[in-house]
Formats: structure tokens, sequence, C-alpha cells
């Protein structure tokens, strides 16, 4: 039973609990022992929380007596490092908040918990959460649970390689660029970057660049996204980004009709391994054999712009300080990717002010596009995990960066629409190949319909790493 536990996805643990066939006392054991097992090989964890087997049990009383449970009751979730918990260290990857201890939750992890939700575990991150790749001086490096050579990515890559190695069922993480759904393509689990502000980031350091920052589920269904992604969402009164309701629901609308689903790969987000964009397009005909309206677009707008770029560009002079003001007198302790951050040249004021000109240009070419089509279906990352060390990657016989990792994840972040991963592919090296949906601003709704039909008929659907 063990052995089926670890793999069941978080709604049916939940489903099972409620109707007294499952022991919440047996699935928190179920998942320590899990850590135990495989964590030594893919160091993903960084704490464990203390106090999960109490609450399993006064999960387990609440069953038995009858008390009201919420949807979430007895299932055990994990959080990356950069987001905080009461009474559980929350050290951000760096050895200069080492020993840290929060005095109350994110916003985030105090709605899953009041869902009956039980905190197992924090997961590693990049020092401060700014890299593609995990590893820093505090806990090391983690390793993809389909291949131990390989980066599960960065910056939730703790969290995503916890859910994929049966560590946890349900995570929490964050995304400023890639930092969400790079990861679950990386390790071939689902995650979500909601509409930005739906989704309040009090709690997650760094508060900059705050105009970018999400925080999201990830998970191994798209109907345990759903159901956290409805957790989650809504105005907490702490965030002045997070003002919409919860339940203003922009795919609410859609008329009965089939879902108009637009498509692209190559030629769009720089270069793109051709096994990732084979996987889009098989992506796009189990869509069209799903009953959604498919068809290949062509974005100029996006042939135009490097994400990457303009992402850097408008929030390098904000992060900077703050990283700068951290680790005064602690240079010692900075690793190496933040020590990047301290030697890239400021932008210049000129370059600010074209980097606005294009984000808002990006704003209003979606605009357009989803007057037309519900989704866009995209690549997630141009190319699967790479090897350990942020090497340069060939595609077709060139060398390009490691960070162009984020050329399609980027894009999205700027304009703020709500985008997910989720796997339908392997590489020719074992690894998960993920497919990015994105949906206009506020219809997550539509987006989870698509994703869904794309989950039904998956080709590696039930797949899990050999651990």
């Amino acid at each position: 039973m063990a052995d089926q536990l670890i793999y069941m996805d978080a709604s049916g643990m939940a489903d099972l609990i409620a109707k007294r066939e499952l022991s919440p006392v047996e699935v928190v054991q179920a998942h320590l022992d899990r850590i135990a097992e495989v964590d030594p090989k893919v160091n993903a964890i960084v704490t464990l929380a203390d106090g999960a087997m109490k609450a399993a049990e006064r999960a387990e009383a609440a069953v038995r007596t009858g008390d009201p449970i919420g949807p979430l009751h007895g299932v055990p979730f994990t959080v990356k490092d950069s987001i905080d918990t009461a009474g559980v260290l929350t050290q951000r990857g760096s050895p200069i908040f080492k020993g840290r201890v929060p005095d109350t939750d994110a916003t985030a992890v105090a709605r899953i918990k009041a869902a009956g939700g039980i905190l197992v575990a924090k997961t590693n991150a990049p020092e401060f959460a700014y890299s593609v790749e995990t590893d820093n001086l505090l806990s090391g490096r983690t390793n993809n649970p389909w291949n131990l050579d390989y980066t599960p990515g960065g910056s939730s890559g703790g969290e995503s390689a916890a859910i994929a190695a049966g560590m946890s069922p349900l995570g929490l993480a964050s995304d400023v660029a890639i930092s969400n759904r790079g990861p679950a393509a990386h390790t071939g689990i689902v995650g979500l970057k909601a509409t930005h502000g739906r989704v309040p980031a009090t709690g997650h350091w760094p508060r900059v660049p705050r105009r970018f920052w999400h925080i999201g589920p990830l998970a191994r269904s798209v109907r345990d996204i759903a159901l956290a992604y409805s957790l989650l969402a809504g105005p907490d009164g702490a965030d002045g980004f997070s003002m919409i309701p919860a339940g203003l629901d922009a795919g609410a609308g859609r008329l009965n009709r089939p879902l108009r689903v637009g498509w692209l790969a190559t030629g769009f987000f720089g270069p793109i391994d051709p096994e990732v964009a084979a996987t889009v397009k098989a992506a796009a005909n189990a869509l069209a054999g799903a009953g959604c309206e498919v068809e290949e677009v062509n974005l100029p707008i996006l042939k135009e712009t490097d994400g990457v770029s303009i992402f850097w560009k408008l929030q390098q002079m904000e992060t900077r300080p703050v990283f700068e003001k951290v680790t005064a007198g602690h240079e010692h302790e900075v690793f190496r990717h933040v020590k990047a951050i301290f030697d890239t040249p400021d932008t210049s004021i000129d370059d600010f002010v074209a980097a606005e000109a294009a984000q808002e240009r990006l704003r209003d070419s979606f605009a357009a596009y989803f007057q037309r089509y519900d989704t866009l279906l995209c690549p997630v990352t141009p190319f699967p995990a790479t090897k350990h060390g942020l090497e340069d990657v060939v595609i077709d016989g060139q060398a390009f960066s490691p960070f162009q990792v984020m050329n399609a994840t980027s894009i999205f972040s700027l304009t703020g629409n709500p985008a997910m991963t989720l796997r339908f592919g392997t590489s020719r090296n074992g690894l998960p190949i993920g497919v990015q949906i994105v949906s206009s601003w506020y219809a997550e709704t539509t987006m989870f319909d698509v994703a869904a039909r794309l989950e039904q008929v998956s080709p590696v659907r039930g797949l899990h790493p050999a651990l």
C-alpha cells in the first residue's frame, strides 16, 4: 500500500481519508518513509517539519469523531524554502539566513493548512530563489529524480523533485520568470503560474520584483492543481497586487462551442530542441482529437521580443540593491548565482524605458490574441533538463546559453497571463518533456479544461522515476 500511496494524487488521498478508507497517519508516515529512502540521492528536502505526525493523529481523530474537515484534510504537503512557515526553518537557500525561523505562515501556506493540509517538509532552492539551477552553499545541489546527473531546474527544483520522486503529493512553489513551470517540466509534473496577483505573495522572499513574483502549486495531476488554486486564490489584505476577488472567472462565460487552441513551437522562442517541438505538435494533435478547434498560429511579436533580456532589464535595479544589503559583511557566504547578479552592469534609463515599452507591446499583442483563441499551446523550455553545471546547450549543432531555458516562460511573466505546464513527452535520454498552456488573464478555468483534456490522452501518464 505504501508504494501506491506515494504516487497517489492529493485529491485521491483526501477522498479516501474523508471516506475513512485511508488513515492520515498512514499517509504522512508513508511520505516520511519515502523521504528517508530516496532523498539521500535526490537532496530535495532541507528541513522536516516538527509535529507532522501529531498533526496526522489529530486529523485522524477528527475523521473518527465526524468533525468538519477541509478538502485537503490529512494530506501532506511541502513548501519551497523561500516561503515562510511558522515555527519551521525557512533559510532561503543561504548560509546568511541559517537558523531563521519565521513567526507566521505565508498566506499560501496558511490557506493550505486551513484546508486540512499537513506540512511535512521544506524543499531546496537556489540562493534567494534566483537561478535556473537548484544549488547553494547551505544545502547543496538537488538532483533530477529521472537522472541524478541532471538538474531539476530552478528555482523550485527541490519542490518539483520531491513531488516527482513521491516524497510529497502537493507543494507550494514560486515563479518569477520560470521557477515553477521550468522545474515542473524538467521533472514531469504539473505546475501553475496563475494570473499575476491571483495568489498573494505575502510571506515570500525576496519581495522584489513584486510585479513579477507569483506563488503557485506543484502537483502530479491537473485536478490537484485546480483544487489547490481554488484554495489559494483571492486577496489577503496585505499584498497590493492581489486585489481581484477569487470568484471572478473570465473563462466562465465561454459560449457553448469547442475550445479554440492556437499552437506554435519553432521560430518564436529562439532555438528549440526538435524533440520539444515534436512534443508540442503531438499535444496539438491530441487536443484536436479531444474536440478542440486547433490551429497553428503566427505571433510575430514573439520573434521580435527577447523576454529574458527584457525581464532582466526591468528587475535588475530593484533586485541587486536588496541582495547587496543582505549580503553586506557576508560576501564569503554568497554563492556564484548571486555573485553573477552583482557582476552585471546597471540598466541604463534608456534601456529600462525601452524594456517597459516592449512589455506593453507584449500585453497588447496577447490581449488581441485572446479575442480569437481561448488558449495558447507552446513549449515550456526550449530543451529538456540538462546536466548539472550550467554549461552551454547544443541544439542542431549550435551552442546556446543555458539561461535561454527561460525564453518561453519569461514572456508570460512579463504579460502576467496564467500559464501552466504538464508532461506530454520523453526525450531520447529518458527525461520528461512538458508543454505550456496559456490563457487570457483571469481565465484559469479555461486553461484547466485544456490541461485536463491533454492529461487524459497523455502518452506518458502514470510514469514515475525509478529510484
